[in-house]
């Protein structure tokens, strides 16, 4: 496996920069007061810094990705304190030649060659930066990829709702194509008004459900464009039953998520039943929730009754899963209850 390291550790060099200045200015500043002298702890510190900066670098670049990625961490702790060993030996001598002779005046002890207190203390000092370094790259690594997993599990659950949202039966629009040239061959009046509510509709599904939430008022509006398309379709067979109360301005709703009730109630109260069938509709709006309730009675054909709570599961978990995605738990309820061949859904959701 071949680890990209720049691609998995890249941050803008002005980021790096700035924090090798400020730990610069603040490293030089510490020592100058501690040993008080500010020009030596320049010097030491414009000498110190490379050689922390090739070390971090060499960890995060080379050493962990093709190492410690691998798993092969004996040969990690040989390779980094192997490294830190030989900086040190380096630091020492150019200290000793372009600095001062003392190498060590905060040790416990003047030295001018290199000695095994001196190199362990080095050593340690360097490990620390090392760590600190790394911590610190390996904090805004991981930041980095919670907020790519975050914006890649939006945009799949965006995805995934736009997929759902797009569930409602095409068998609709073609039985409604059907009528529609079954009324042109009898050349009757009611072939513009049937294609105007086509129009309106299949509008509304393509141009005015792209956003998350959508005008309570128009979603009723289309539910009232398909209802009536299927009055058309049904003729005097088909009863609705359909009643607003309360206040629908400025109520704002996932879209054609109630049209995917509408959808089952008709696919299967009404097309696999025979006779005067009814359909009950209620929109009550009570503060900011909406109190949804639809009734439609089960498919009387005794095949299609047995399978009635398999086939409808289809188009009501498509609900469940959109209000789980697109609402929180405490925004909604809903329930089903079947009782004396009538289905009825309920559902009390926050409008605003």
């Amino acid at each position: 496996m071949i680890i990209n390291s720049d691609k998995l550790y890249r941050l803008p060099v002005r980021f790096h920069i700035y924090f090798w200045l400020t730990y610069f200015l603040f490293n030089t500043f510490r020592w100058g007061s501690y040993f008080n002298d500010y020009l030596y702890s320049l010097k030491t510190n414009l000498l110190g810094f490379p050689i922390h900066m090739a070390l971090c670098y060499l960890n995060i670049l080379v050493l962990m990705p093709y190492l410690v990625y691998h798993k092969k961490y004996f040969l990690y702790v040989i390779a980094i304190l192997s490294a830190i060993f030989v900086m040190v030996i380096i630091k020492f001598n150019l200290t000793y030649l372009l600095i001062t002779h003392d190498v060590w005046p905060e040790g416990p002890q003047t030295i001018d060659k290199l000695t095994l207190n001196y190199t362990i203390d080095m050593m340690m000092g360097e490990l620390y930066v090392i760590t600190f370094v790394t911590a610190i790259k390996i904090t805004l690594n991981f930041l980095k990829e919670q907020r790519r997993v975050t914006d890649l599990e939006k945009s799949q659950l965006e995805t995934e709702l736009l997929f759902l949202k797009s569930q409602i039966s095409p068998h609709f629009f073609f039985n409604t194509l059907n009528n529609i040239y079954s009324l042109s061959v009898e050349k009757s009046n009611k072939t513009p008004k049937v294609v105007l509510k086509l129009s309106e509709l299949m509008r509304y599904m393509l141009y005015e459900t792209k956003g998350k939430k959508q005008s309570l008022e128009n979603e009723i509006l289309c539910i009232q464009n398909y209802l009536d398309l299927e009055r058309i379709r049904n003729g005097e067979r088909l009863e609705v039953n359909m009643s607003i109360s309360g206040d629908i301005h400025d109520k704002e709703i996932s879209p054609v998520l109630l049209l995917t009730f509408i959808e089952n109630a008709f696919k299967h109260g009404v097309n696999k039943n025979s006779g005067n069938v009814t359909i009950d509709i209620d929109f009550d709006v009570k503060g900011d929730y909406l109190h949804f309730t639809l009734s439609n009675p089960t498919p009387e054909i005794t095949v299609h009754k047995d399978n009635f709570n398999k086939s409808s599961g289809i188009g009501l978990e498509n609900v469940k899963k959109r209000l789980e995605l697109g609402y929180n738990k405490n925004d909604y309820k809903l329930s089903f209850k079947n009782k004396k061949n009538i289905f009825v859904v309920k559902l009390v959701i926050k409008v605003t």
